[in-house]
């Protein structure tokens, strides 16, 4: 009888199995493409008949910047539609039967559950006997519409994605579209011609972001397909999902054709650009101001109101402790996260031109260390060609041996340069501190395990009423301790790598103008260096000073500026890095470009020195909100429950007087677990003191991981009043 019963869920094994691959389609190259190679035979003729709806899903996939031709994905998702459809099918026979199944209930054993007043609904709920034709009616029914459901929802959500996906790439291209007209413009003063200018910022994508990936596919037209550039701008006008870019390459498009200064019109673009920000800024700062309120009175006020009526009504009247919990445990953390990625969708297409809502990027800067850029073999070696113009990298002769020690160096250079900087790698990367905070937050919770706790799990083994709420007691010092051993070692490591990085960038603006200042006098690039190499200029002095150690070891000056451009792996300097390069290979006079790339810096660090001082006001009113709330629950702690209890216990037995007084409910008061609600609190205080940080770190300094530092803070303050209490 068992094995029959095993062998009726065959079906569904079979259908998830097969449903499997498809599923992985968004994820695995792998089973993307076996759905690829079994959905062109079946819908890749009807998918390519030409209709007003082909055309608009190519724009749609366009827009999204989809790999992949219309025929093969929109053949794809007819297939995941399809998959599944039958898979719903299936899932909803069985998702009938279990509801049938778990229904089948008498109604005598259902009037007997519910109040006598509500026995009626005994004759509702009840599942009455089924025919056959009856329950294969019903089953069809369920499978048809569930089958369905899932089919049209797949469908429609395949297509919905690309409309998702290409605002996102409107709001980078808007993020990333004033310093790319920045680069264009200053290379357009050096003398490159346009189209040079257009190739050289398609190749630095990964400086300039989505704008110079969308102009990229015009280069990649005229390249290509031999298309002229007006053809090539007026065609990522119509393709791209920004406004702004496509006004930017219309009017561009219209400048080439009339023959009109191009220097001039994109100068005019870049001081547009510049008061945009400006306007920017000022609305980015009212929503912040808007949510710093909404997230005061929902997140900390309201759930500080509910937590003290509901103590007081679990006091006085009936237990309300498992609402508290879930008040605290769930509903605090789940509106905490829903509220800070409603931020973060709402404030990604308002950020300060140069990069991200914060001062700076900490970015992982070594990933390029130590290993070789260029793996090439040099023009002389025994490398073999091969058709697709690869080389087999099959050494021989006397410096085989040296090619493939070169060969293993590579191999482990990354974690050479990780073990013998072990300081520099851990700024680089602050979550690898959990290596060293992980292990002594362990040890600290071990060493909080006493009597106590191995009395408290001997009750909860025992089933002895209230032994879990005294294991969490004698453990959740420990645990916050070691919570905030973990959170300040990251937040120091952010921290330090982040002041290190604005130290950098802060002098920027002025490097870029003093070897402008130099070489309007005639002075070359490796003389700039030179003089500049000693100047007085912070943290950034000394990259220069080394810049110059690396021109003087033989190093070319794009080679010692790449290094830079490693060290520190903030936008600023990758940008003014590669327009120097690429103004070095235009002409020899580069001022004009670096007064430029002196002026966009400067206005990035005045933008984001402007908002910072705006955002700490926003930064003190969490802070406040959370000493408030702090406040109302060390009352609650320390006044309120020790008072009622005192009333209750001083009301006496059956009595219910105080002095002759009637005390009403309070006394039931004996019943309650008053230890309990003192634990919570802390807890709650806790919790909240960790949400806060968060927000205050998104809201005050513009980035989720600057919270951490006020998390720890925050959490630090809970532990220590509740210690002293």
């Amino acid at each position: 009888m068992a094995a029959i019963e095993l062998l009726g869920y065959a079906p569904l094994v079979v259908v998830t199995l097969l449903a499997l691959p498809v599923a992985l389609v968004p994820f695995s190259p792998r089973a993307r493409l076996v759905v690829s190679r079994l959905a062109l035979p079946i819908f890749g003729r009807y998918v390519a008949e030409s209709s007003p709806k082909r055309q608009e899903q190519i724009e749609r996939m366009r827009a999204a910047f989809v790999g992949e031709s219309h025929r093969v994905f929109a053949s794809q998702t007819l297939l995941v539609a399809a998959v599944a459809g039958i898979a719903g099918s299936v899932y909803g026979v069985y998702l009938g039967a279990l509801i049938l199944r778990s229904l089948a209930v008498s109604p005598e054993v259902i009037r007997s559950t519910l109040p006598g007043p509500l026995g009626f609904l005994a004759a509702i709920v009840n599942v009455p006997d089924l025919s056959l034709l009856q329950l294969f009616a019903l089953l069809l029914v369920s499978s048809a519409t569930v089958g369905t459901a899932l089919a049209v929802g797949t469908y429609w959500g395949r297509w919905t994605y690309l409309d998702q996906r290409a605002r996102a790439r409107g709001i980078e291209i808007d993020a990333s579209l004033p310093r790319t007209v920045a680069f264009v413009y200053a290379l357009s003063r050096s003398g490159m011609p346009f189209q040079a200018v257009l190739r050289t910022l398609s190749g630095n994508q990964g400086v300039y972001g989505e704008a110079a990936r969308e102009l990229g596919v015009s280069v990649r037209d005229m390249n290509v397909f031999g298309t002229d550039i007006l053809t090539a701008l007026h065609s990522t006008a119509d393709r791209t999902p920004s406004e702004n870019l496509e006004e930017f390459t219309e009017n561009l498009a219209s400048v080439l054709s009339s023959g009109q200064s191009v220097s001039a019109f994109l100068r005019d673009q870049y001081e547009r650009f510049q008061e945009e920000a400006e306007a920017q800024q000022r609305q980015y700062l009212e929503l912040l101001s808007t949510f710093a309120e909404v997230y005061v009175t929902v997140l900390v006020a309201g759930p500080l109101f509910f937590i003290t009526v509901l103590v007081v009504v679990g006091l006085v009247i009936q237990d309300t402790l498992t609402l508290v919990r879930l008040v605290s445990y769930a509903a605090i953390p789940l509106l905490t996260f829903g509220f800070v990625v409603y931020v973060d969708s709402m404030t990604e297409g308002l950020s300060v031109p140069g990069g991200g809502n914060g001062d700076t990027d900490v970015t992982d800067v070594g990933a390029t260390r130590g290993s070789r850029r260029d793996r090439s073999p040099p023009p002389d070696s025994d490398a073999v060609e091969v058709t697709d113009g690869g080389a087999l990298r099959e050494h021989a002769g006397p410096d085989a041996e040296n090619w493939a020690r070169l060969a293993v160096y590579d191999q482990i250079g990354s974690v050479r340069q990780t073990l013998s900087s072990p300081g520099e790698t851990l700024l680089r990367n602050p979550t690898y501190t959990l290596f060293l905070t992980g292990p002594l937050g362990l040890l600290l919770v071990a060493l909080s395990v006493g009597s106590a706790v191995r009395e408290a799990v001997g009750g909860i083994l025992a089933g002895t009423p209230g032994a879990l709420t005294r294991l969490v007691a004698s453990l959740d010092g420990a645990i916050v301790q070691a919570t905030i051993l973990v959170l300040g070692g990251i937040a120091l490591a952010h921290e330090i790598q982040k002041r290190r990085l604005r130290a950098i960038e802060a002098e920027m603006p002025d490097f870029l103008d003093r070897m402008a200042s130099i070489n309007e006098a005639g002075v070359t690039i490796v003389g700039c260096l030179n003089r500049l190499s000693d100047a007085e200029l912070g943290r950034l002095g000394d990259e220069i000073g080394r810049v110059w150690r690396d021109v003087q070891w033989g190093a070319s000056v794009g080679e010692a500026l790449t290094g830079l451009e490693q060290r520190t792996g903030t936008p600023t300097v990758s940008r003014a890095v590669t327009l120097i390069k690429n103004a070095m290979a235009a002409s020899g006079d580069i001022s004009p470009v670096l007064h430029i790339a002196a002026d966009e810096a400067q206005e990035t660090r005045r933008l984001r020195r402007e908002r910072r001082q705006e955002m700490l006001t926003y930064l003190v009113v969490i802070y406040v909100s959370f000493l408030v709330f702090l406040g109302i629950i060390i009352a609650l702690t320390v006044s309120f429950i020790p008072a009622i209890e005192a009333a209750s216990q001083s009301a006496g037995g059956s009595t219910n007087q105080i002095g002759g007084v009637d005390t009403g409910v309070l006394g039931g008061f004996q019943t309650v677990n008053t230890d309990a609600y003192e634990l919570l609190f802390f807890h709650t205080a806790a919790i909240q003191g960790i949400c806060s940080g968060i927000v205050a770190g998104q809201l005050g300094e513009g980035s989720v991981a600057d919270g951490l530092k006020h998390a720890a803070v925050l959490l630090t303050l809970t532990y220590v009043v509740f210690a002293l209490l």
